[in-house]
């Protein structure tokens, strides 16, 4: 291969690497990993075979099936939170219900290891927020007709430190202080 090859595919990979990080960014990626991998062992251990020797052990239940349908949906709920990033909140919750309920249905959840998986992609997909676009103000802080953020009533950044990093009467970043008004009251919201 010449050098010439080995800079093109090198480039290439850089730029398929970027692009799949885009992709991975803008979607709970790990939370339907972790409850994808989580279905793999809960559907997997009721219809598993153990040879040790010439004696073979199953680890089969009665509730086989139920193993089985609990760990596809998990599957399917980890790609929902690849595919369908807007639904992440109720992939997350069902995966999470799933996953209490494969403790009792197969084999304690998948020998636990299906089980900590399911539970932790869900929680994952549940808290995952989309990043607010770069030109978006932060939540609380509109702006007005005039560009001029609306005071909203909670503690900002005071205007200018004097020397030695004290500023007198705003050092309290609590908004609790008697001296902006609160008094010890909190505003909800």
């Amino acid at each position: 291969m010449s050098a010439e090859a080995q800079v093109g595919l090198g480039d290439k990979l850089g730029r398929m690497r970027r692009s799949f990080r885009g992709w991975r960014g803008q979607r709970p990626f790990w939370g339907g990993l972790l409850t994808l991998l989580g279905g793999i062992p809960i559907m997997y251990f009721p219809y598993a075979n153990l040879t040790l020797g010439t004696m073979t052990i199953r680890m089969a239940t009665t509730a086989g099936a139920g193993s089985l349908i609990i760990g596809v949906l998990l599957v399917v709920l980890g790609l929902t939170m690849w595919f369908q990033p807007h639904s992440r909140v109720f992939a997350g919750v069902a995966a999470i219900l799933l996953a209490l309920v494969s403790l009792v249905v197969s084999n304690f959840g998948g020998f636990v290891i299906g089980f900590l998986l399911a539970l932790i992609g869900g929680a994952l997909g549940v808290s995952w927020a989309p990043a607010r676009p770069a030109g978006e103000p932060a939540k609380g802080r509109e702006t007005q007709g005039s560009g001029d953020p609306v005071d909203d009533g909670a503690p900002g950044a005071p205007a200018a430190a004097a020397a030695g990093g004290v500023s007198g009467a705003q050092d309290d970043l609590s908004g609790t202080s008697p001296t902006n008004g609160t008094n010890g009251r909190h505003r909800a919201g």
